[in-house]
């Protein structure tokens, strides 16, 4: 990790991060936030300073249906009138060259469980703007009942409207500020 030492700043032009749930058992759908901040640190030196955070407002959910997103916006989900941020906090970093993971306490609807992430680093790089730019993937699965995420609809099948298995993937750019 010697060439990701320092404070990286996620890139919100060219970050995204996403989910997805399978909808009626039988198809995946996709969401994304457009409004975050998220700020990493990284010290080779001094490996317990690594820190990694992120705030998620969750009223910039979009799903591409607008219908639905007032529906995620709802008290069945997000309930973004009383919770208008999703958090992570890392904890622990096992990063070598290029891959690993990042665990840490996410809090969705006010409720705090540890996730870890698993990270595959694509590289460090210069753009033509002079800014060193760092580009990862990041993705775990979460079960959205442990986060109080309890909309159930049932399905003729016995099955149910929204899958409980949620994967959360991040595609992320960031450039480093020091």
């Amino acid at each position: 990790m010697n060439n990701l030492n320092g404070t990286w700043i996620l890139d919100t032009s060219h970050t995204a991060i996403g989910f997805s749930a399978r909808h009626a058992m039988v198809t995946t759908v996709r969401g994304r936030f457009a409004e975050f901040d998220s700020t990493v640190v990284i010290d080779n030196e001094n490996p317990a300073a690594n820190s990694a955070t992120a705030v998620i407002k969750t009223t910039s959910i979009d799903t591409g249906n607008a219908d639905r997103d007032g529906h995620v916006r709802s008290a069945d989900f997000f309930d973004v009138d009383n919770h208008p941020e999703i958090t992570f906090a890392a904890k622990g970093f096992d990063i070598d060259a290029d891959e690993g993971t990042v665990t840490g306490d996410l809090t969705i609807k006010g409720i705090t469980k540890q996730v870890t992430l698993d990270v595959e680093i694509a590289g460090v790089e210069e753009d033509p703007f002079g800014n060193l730019r760092i580009g990862f993937e990041a993705s775990t699965k979460i079960n959205r009942k442990d986060f109080g995420i309890d909309f159930q609809a049932p399905l003729g099948s016995g099955g149910i409207l929204v899958s409980e298995s949620i994967k959360i993937q991040i595609d992320g750019s960031g450039i480093k500020q020091d």
